[in-house]
């Protein structure tokens, strides 16, 4: 009995001088945009220890990644790792020895990450499209280019498309230049043809990608840049929004007005001269 009690006490005083030793990793975090993951976590180590990263499937077996063994980086590319892109993984970081240090411990501190799943959880880059105006001006058509991933089928990179298939869908949002309202089109092609528009006038429009099968605060993709259509002839109001064309305005009338005022003044101080030198002769004469 006292050879056990005294070997708990020497594992528990053993688990307790790694903890101080090698401190365990915090605030595990994954960050992912189209496919391409990486794993983080603070604090960076000193030279008494590193971090070895281990992942898995759930109920999978542990497996690593040979450039995150004893790494004293405190981020790990696990994009190539995580074959099974729908599949939930879970990762492990150790603190150990630096590279080439030793330790007679059976375990080393370890703390864990959330959940992630690649097909769920990876947020969607922004898309580059083309503009493309019909004759009649009353249409534009959008070509969009699929953003592709870190993912590649043998020597081929994959695009979204490739991953989602029918799930990817894109929502333009667009407005007229110079107006405040806003109008949406979803399109399940990478083709998106808005009919409808107003003959000469300015649209501007934005894309990003949009799978309704994702929980909602996934569902849509990063913004791309704003592309305006271009009017040969277009309107003040369609230049200039409202507020600067006000601001003209106002500068107008506040010019017009310094000029009216100034031109009241030296009116006035001319007819004061004048009336002083009329008074100045007759009293010259007298």
């Amino acid at each position: 009995m006292k050879s056990g009690a005294a070997f708990i006490v020497f594992c528990l005083t053993q688990a307790a001088c790694a903890s101080g030793l090698f401190p365990r990793a915090q605030n595990i975090t994954w960050k992912s945009t189209n496919f391409k993951t990486l794993l983080s976590w603070e604090p960076k180590p000193s030279q008494e220890y590193s971090y070895t990263v281990e992942y898995s499937q759930q109920a999978g077996n542990v497996q690593r990644n040979r450039l995150c063994i004893k790494t004293s980086q405190t981020v790990c590319d696990l994009s190539a790792s995580l074959s099974d892109i729908k599949a939930s993984y879970t990762a492990d970081i150790l603190s150990v020895p630096p590279l080439g240090g030793t330790s007679d411990l059976l375990e080393f501190p370890h703390s864990s990450s959330p959940k992630f799943c690649p097909y769920t959880d990876t947020d969607i880059g922004r898309p580059n499209f083309k503009l493309e105006v019909g004759r009649d001006q009353r249409k534009v058509t959008l070509y969009v280019s699929d953003p592709l991933t870190a993912l590649f089928d043998g020597q081929r990179q994959l695009s979204i498309r490739d991953v989602f298939r029918e799930e990817l869908k894109y929502k333009v949002t667009y407005s007229k230049a110079g107006s405040t309202g806003k109008k949406e089109n979803v399109s399940g092609s990478s083709v998106v043809a808005l009919a409808g528009l107003d003959a000469g006038g300015s649209y501007c429009f934005s894309v990003q990608a949009f799978i309704p099968s994702r929980r909602p605060e996934k569902q849509l993709g990063e913004h791309s840049s704003i592309q305006c259509s271009h009017n040969d002839d277009p309107s003040i109001f369609e230049v200039y929004s409202v507020t600067v064309i006000a601001c003209a305005i106002f500068l107008i009338l506040l010019l017009i007005g310094i000029i009216i005022a100034v031109t009241v003044i030296c009116c006035r101080r001319r007819r004061k001269a004048g009336k002083s030198g009329k008074e100045g002769v007759q009293l010259h004469g007298v």
